[in-house]
Order: structure tokens, then C-alpha cells, then sequence
């Protein structure tokens, strides 16, 4: 699959409510490394085998949640032209000038129907891994801090009105469906999309409250992992909502947990490969337990109903 146009997941500004609590949290339990502050007091974070300067922000607020989640592209001239197709579609969008966020190039913004604030880069400072480009060794220190994450994965907002976000992300951005859980042959509870070969590169629930944000999800290398990573959450406290566990949908693996703040986060690994002209798998709602919790096979009303 030529890798053009939407390239993948580029970062996400999540609102805490403490902000030196979280730097903790999210460097030392989550094993980010930081990479930055901002004259307005965010802090930025990269994961240990990400390239560019961030994937994570963190910003002081009087409530959780998330503040926007942004794609990178492969270039000015495809980000011109996505803009202009938004547009051209009925969507409107602002240009956020170059250096609003650190080591960012400009951003086009707009609002899905959902209620959620989606971004478009091209250009973001490359700092590297740690490794070298000739003949590197197989991980750095920074692998082993914390749960230690390769990137961020994906996101899962929660939002009205899906379906019309689905159309602006297949019909103009390039992704296509994935799966999907329908709650009646006219429309779908949830819906996975992805701009790559990953199972998924965003995801919504259909809800009534606009703009939330039911989780962000960090990339692990293996099962063993993910069951590393559920050691780290218990030595530290951190109140986990399920797993270790696997999906229906995907086929990943995963456990559920909380930052200080109540912002939902998954430590993920696995999932399938898949290609826009593969047919989208549908699960139904007398199957959608294990569609979500494979294992269990039930859903809790936690994991349904707490969002931020």
C-alpha cells in the first residue's frame, strides 16, 4: 500500500487537572519521555521510538478530556489540498500558524460532527529515537522507563452524529471502514477507521454528550508487554477499568486504565493488518460483549459510560 495523503496518528492535547501530577505520571508510569514546555505552560512528550518531537501535550485545565487530535501528511501540497476538499465538502476549517505548538509546522483545524477538534500537519521537528540511522542497536535505555510505549496508536471519541464523521474521514480524508458494530440495519453503534495497514487509526462510539474522549492508545511491542505494563499499574496504584484482556474487534490485546486526572488511556498491542479493498467485519449487538471483551464476552458499565 503506497503511503500517501493521511500518513498516521501525529498527537493529541489532553486537558489535566494537575499538571505537575501528570508530568509524573506520564513520564515516569507511562515511561514518555518530555521533550518540551510552551510559553503557556504545556508540556510535550514523545513516545521512546517515535521520530518527531512530540505525540502527547498536556495541558492545565479545570476539567479532563481532550482538546483536539491531529494526523500528520506527507507534505505542504497534500495539506493545501485536504483543506480545500474540507472545504469544498461543506467542512470549515482555520489555519493554526507554524510554531502555535512547538516544532510544528501550520495546522488546519476543524470540528467534526461529533464535537471533536481534528488537526492536519505536515512538517514537525524530527529529534529521533536515540539510535542511530547506521547499523542501530535494538532499543535504548528509554525503552525500559516505565511502561515504555513504541507511539501512539489511535484514539476512541464518543460524540454524536458518527456517521457524518465517518463521511468527512472516508469520502475526503482517504480512510475506509474497518469494522463495525451496528445497533440496527440502519446504523452503527461504533465505527474503526484507518488511513494505513493498521486495524485501526481513530475510532467513535456513538453518544450523545459531544466532544469526549473515551481513550488514547499507546503501541507495545507484545503480549508479554501489555502484561508488563499491567505489573507497572499495579505497583503504582493505577486504577485499571479491565485487562489484560483481548478484543473481538481487532484482535488486539489491551488493558484499560486512568490517568490522575480520569482521562482513559490503553496500553495496546497487536491487532491484524488490513487494506482498503478488504470487506469491513460487522459484529451485531447480541455479539457486542465479546466484540469488545473477547475473554469476558460482557461489557461493564464503566468502560461504556465513564468518558472525559
Amino acid at each position: 500500500m503506497a503511503m500517501t495523503g493521511v500518513l498516521r496518528p501525529g498527537h493529541i492535547q489532553l486537558k489535566v487537572l494537575d499538571l505537575d501530577e501528570s508530568v509524573e505520571f506520564y513520564s515516569n508510569v507511562l515511561g514518555l519521555t518530555e521533550t518540551g514546555r510552551d510559553a503557556q505552560g504545556r508540556v510535550y512528550f514523545k513516545a521512546w521510538d517515535e521520530r518527531d518531537h512530540h505525540s502527547v501535550i498536556l495541558r492545565q485545565a479545570d476539567s479532563a478530556g481532550i482538546d483536539f487530535f491531529a494526523f500528520k501528511v506527507d507534505s505542504c501540497a497534500t495539506l493545501d489540498k485536504l483543506e480545500k476538499d474540507l472545504n469544498a465538502y461543506g467542512v470549515a476549517t482555520r489555519r493554526i500558524p507554524a510554531g502555535e505548538l512547538l516544532e510544528t509546522g501550520e495546522r488546519v483545524r476543524f470540528t467534526l460532527p461529533t464535537g471533536h477538534d481534528i488537526e492536519l500537519y505536515s512538517k514537525k521537528s524530527e529529534v529521533g529515537n536515540g539510535m542511530s540511522d547506521v547499523n542501530p542497536e535494538a532499543w535504548t535505555a528509554a525503552a525500559e522507563k516505565g511502561i515504555a510505549p513504541i507511539r501512539l496508536d489511535h484514539c476512541l471519541l464518543y460524540g454524536p452524529d458518527i456517521e457524518k464523521a465517518q463521511a468527512i474521514f472516508t469520502d475526503v480524508l482517504g480512510f475506509y471502514l474497518v469494522e463495525h458494530i451496528a445497533l440496527d440495519d440502519s446504523q452503527d453503534l461504533a465505527i474503526w477507521l484507518s488511513c494505513s495497514i493498521k486495524a485501526h487509526d481513530i475510532a467513535f462510539v456513538r453518544h450523545p454528550e459531544p466532544g469526549k474522549l473515551h481513550h488514547v492508545s499507546f503501541l507495545l511491542e507484545s503480549w508479554e508487554k501489555v502484561l508488563r505494563a499491567a505489573d507497572i499499574m499495579s505497583m503504582n496504584r493505577v486504577s485499571i477499568d479491565i485487562g489484560p484482556t483481548r478484543h473481538g474487534v481487532t484482535r488486539g490485546t489491551t488493558i484499560y486504565a486512568f490517568d490522575p486526572n480520569g482521562n482513559r488511556f490503553e496500553t495496546f498491542c497487536g491487532g491484524y493488518q488490513c487494506y482498503p479493498d478488504n470487506k469491513p467485519t460487522k459484529w451485531t449487538m447480541d455479539e457486542v460483549g465479546a466484540a469488545v471483551f473477547y475473554h469476558d464476552r460482557k461489557l461493564n458499565d464503566r468502560f461504556l459510560t465513564v468518558v472525559s
